[in-house]
């Protein structure tokens, strides 16, 4: 039976429409930064499934994965993943999204726990890092 997501927090007060809007429109595959990863690794000769949960009854999709070498990749945005560089904290309903940020970190270590206690290696890079930075820190985990 899969176990429920740690730390989420309750559904998010009233927004403003435009904050709703531009929420609205966020991708969630297929960012620019995973992109451009993905056409560096395709470059190398690698292959990869994208967008797809490593484990069966893990409702967490890795942006890309090598199953064959149990390999996950996950590209992290910077806002949602609370990158220590570029990381910022919005001041309506700031509580809130001090919550809702601390929860998607809290849900990263625990796909990263339970991915290494299955066997895999887990690669994560900023939306920031460089494609080919990125693409180097792959073929590593998977050599």
């Amino acid at each position: 039976m899969p176990q429920p997501d740690p730390g989420r927090p309750p559904a998010s007060p009233q927004t403003d429409s435009a904050t709703s809007a531009r929420l609205s429109k966020q991708r969630r595959r297929d960012t620019k930064p995973e992109v451009a990863l993905r056409r560096e690794l395709h470059s190398r000769g690698l292959r990869y499934f994208v967008d797809r949960a490593p484990l069966k009854g893990l409702r967490r999709r890795a942006d890309l994965v090598f199953p064959r070498r149990k390999v996950a990749v996950y590209v992290d945005g910077c806002f949602w993943h609370s990158c220590p560089i570029h990381a910022t904290h919005p001041r309506n309903n700031a509580q809130w999204w001090a919550d809702k940020l601390a929860a998607n970190v809290t849900r990263d270590r625990d796909t990263d726990a339970r991915l290494i206690a299955e066997g895999w290696t887990v690669v994560r890079v900023w939306e920031h890092e460089d494609p080919a930075d990125a693409a180097e820190k792959v073929v590593a985990a998977l050599a």
